[in-house]
């Protein structure tokens, strides 16, 4: 793995026809063929992804977490998520993407990050079909592809209400039923609002209790709501956040360490190996030199 500055692609960047510019679907085989030379190194998206895998085999490699590839599996990928993959010939399956305007502008009292697959940065990408869902949700995969080919009246219509009713099935597979009554929207909302601040302050604000400020409410309250969302406390959500960036300068930048460890705000280095080496099980250095060999 090279260490170059990580691409972030814009939908624009894969479209083939006509003013397309919010949504775009594809055979997974004929979008590898087309777009081999952005694909398949590392890189982000500033748009939302659906893959569903029906033939071939490999691995998917999210934000340094190791998901292997099969048929019958769907991978769910918001915005921002680093992500690349090793596969194999005969891989094959549909993608599509879309930009959060293309669904909320659809649907008036719906967000498409309230999906449970989208609604935290903490939430895994991956629902393993079984094979009666797989036989449902595999159709819809295939006819979003096909009616963003075509140019038929209200094509666009259509491809939302298909998007709408994949999302509704694939909630379904990811929240087993005796999960859907733990969720509690209200919370999960706020814990949403919470990883979004975190997102744009985590260098320069650590603390829960400040976060707490910032939202109006009580640290301990705070904590109550991402206990109940993600069962995790304020303090690992901005951990792993600060952990996740690390990883990300020292396998794509090209800073040096002590650089890395300034931009994340830190000023006592021997303090963010111990910090980073507790997380990790490996030091900045080991982390790095394990990674660029891939």
């Amino acid at each position: 793995m090279k260490n170059k500055v990580l691409p972030v692609y814009d939908i624009a960047q894969f479209q083939h026809s006509g003013n397309e510019l919010d949504f775009y679907a594809n055979d997974f085989k004929s979008h590898l063929k087309e777009h081999d030379r952005l694909v398949l190194l590392p890189h982000r998206h500033n748009f939302y992804m659906g893959l569903l895998f029906s033939a071939g085999s490999g691995t998917h490699d999210i934000e340094f977490n190791h998901y292997v590839i099969a048929p019958g599996r769907v991978f769910m990928l918001g915005p921002g998520k680093v992500h690349t993959w090793d596969l194999s010939d005969d891989i094959d399956g549909y993608i599509f993407f879309h930009t959060k305007e293309f669904y909320d502008l659809s649907f008036t009292y719906e967000k498409v990050e309230n999906y449970p697959f989208f609604s935290s940065l903490r939430n895994s990408p991956l629902i393993t079909l079984k094979k009666s869902a797989r036989k449902k949700i595999e159709p819809i995969f295939k006819e979003i592809v096909e009616e963003y080919r075509g140019n038929e009246l209200m094509k666009f219509k259509k491809l939302s209400s298909l998007l709408n009713i994949l999302y509704i099935e694939l909630s379904r597979e990811y929240l087993p039923e005796k999960m859907r009554a733990k969720q509690n929207l209200p919370y999960l909302a706020k814990v949403q609002q919470l990883e979004n601040l975190i997102d744009k302050n985590f260098v320069d604000v650590k603390s829960p209790g400040k976060y707490a400020k910032l939202m109006f409410v009580s640290e301990k309250h705070l904590n109550r709501m991402v206990k109940v969302s993600l069962n995790k406390t304020t303090s690992d959500l901005i951990t792993e956040r600060i952990i996740l960036e690390a990883k990300r300068l020292l396998v794509f930048s090209e800073k040096t360490i002590a650089e890395i460890i300034i931009e994340l705000g830190y000023t006592d280095s021997a303090y963010f190996f111990r910090f980073f080496k507790k997380k990790t099980a490996l030091t900045p250095t080991a982390f790095m030199e394990m990674f660029r060999k891939i």
